[in-house]
């Protein structure tokens, strides 16, 4: 059995957040996509900030 499954497993303390799965998780540790994520929204937020001036 997956460890995802074993959240839905335990019927007295059934909970319905999500567990990431190991692709999700692989994104958040590796620093390389959290750089890249680092760079897009500092993009989105100059093109919000300029079009407000």
């Amino acid at each position: 059995m997956k460890k995802e499954e074993l959240n839905f497993e335990k019927t007295e303390q059934f909970t319905l957040t999500m567990i990431p799965g190991a692709f999700a998780r692989k994104l958040r540790t590796c620093v390389i996509f959290q750089f890249i994520r680092f760079v897009v929204i500092n993009i989105k937020m100059i093109i919000v900030v300029q079009k407000s001036h």
